[in-house]
């Protein structure tokens, strides 16, 4: 009976993390227009309704399953789910007070390129995609693959309003980081001297 609730513990900590993290931020001198932040938020909760909750009336069809029930899936999926929340924790730790719920610019920003930002661009965003798929691997129906995409969507949607805003703010420099470093997925460019 624990590990049916495994998941949603693991997801339940990592969202006490981020709301603990959230109050050591500093001041936001640029946000994104509302409207924006609602199409990607919106979306996600979509997204994570799809993945989260059989009941869903309007799609039953959606239930069906991809594969059988399994150890091995929910194994497999729980690994990945746990290295994707941990390695979303770590960029959030490395970001430190330069990090935002919203795409914003704060005062004082810096443009973090160590840790898992050495990587990927956009590591949070990697480590929650991670986490969904594993999640996706251990819920094993159309529903929850389904549920991924739309979420992968919305970050994708979410990251390029980020690339703009970072282009702006570190003009050149951030340029230059996208040469170097891929956005979402590590190894999939040739890493220039990026710094550690």
């Amino acid at each position: 009976m624990v590990h049916r609730h495994l998941v949603a513990w693991l997801w339940v900590a990592w969202v006490l993390f981020w709301l603990v993290m959230a109050s050591r931020t500093k001041k936001t001198r640029r946000r994104e227009p509302l409207g924006s932040r609602l199409g990607y938020v919106l979306t996600g909760v979509v997204g994570g309704l799809l993945i989260a909750w059989p009941g869903l009336p309007w799609a039953p069809l959606m239930n069906r399953r991809l594969w059988p029930l399994s150890g091995l899936a929910y194994w497999t999926g729980l690994a990945l789910l746990i290295a994707g929340l941990a390695f979303a924790a770590w960029a959030r730790l490395r970001l430190g007070r330069n990090w935002s719920g919203a795409v914003t610019v704060k005062e004082d920003h810096e443009l973090i390129r160590s840790g898992p930002y050495a990587y990927v661009r956009h590591p949070i965003y990697t480590g929650i995609l991670t986490g969904v798929i594993g999640t996706a691997i251990c819920v094993g129906t159309l529903r929850a693959a389904f549920g991924f995409a739309v979420i992968a969507a919305a970050l994708l949607v979410k990251s390029r309003t980020e690339e703009r805003f970072m282009r702006e703010t570190f003009p050149g420099q951030y340029q230059q980081y996208c040469q170097e470093i891929p956005a979402l997925i590590p190894f999939t460019k040739s890493r220039r001297s990026a710094p550690r």
